[in-house]
């Protein structure tokens, strides 16, 4: 069966990198607003996760969740973490760094 989520090597790189800085993290993936649909990177600690987001899988050893909405309209799709040049969304952890997460995709066969 194929893993809902996975990362690229750079992504995993990325992870350590900013668990080195700030110490447990999450990735959430956001569903709209100020940001778009980007993937949001929080410190566990300043993230309350809801009752309808859901944990999609682990990217390395963090947690990655999705809101139960938004995975209603994903479902169908493979989500691949990757980092790309540039400042992150705003309220991410990353939005400060020379790289960031992003989100790619791909239907499920």
């Amino acid at each position: 069966m194929t893993a809902c989520i996975q990362a690229t090597d750079k992504a995993l790189e990325f992870i350590n990198y900013m668990k080195s800085l700030h110490g447990p993290i999450l990735i959430f993936q956001s569903s709209g607003c100020c940001d778009g649909s980007a993937p949001m990177c929080y410190k566990e600690e300043d993230f309350r996760v809801g009752e309808q987001d859901l944990l999609l899988g682990k990217v390395g050893d963090v947690p990655f969740y999705i809101h139960k909405s938004h995975y209603e309209y994903m479902r169908h799709t493979q989500l691949i973490l990757d980092v790309k040049p540039g400042r992150g969304a705003s309220f991410s952890l990353d939005s400060i760094e020379k790289e960031h997460f992003v989100i790619e995709s791909r239907v499920f066969e």
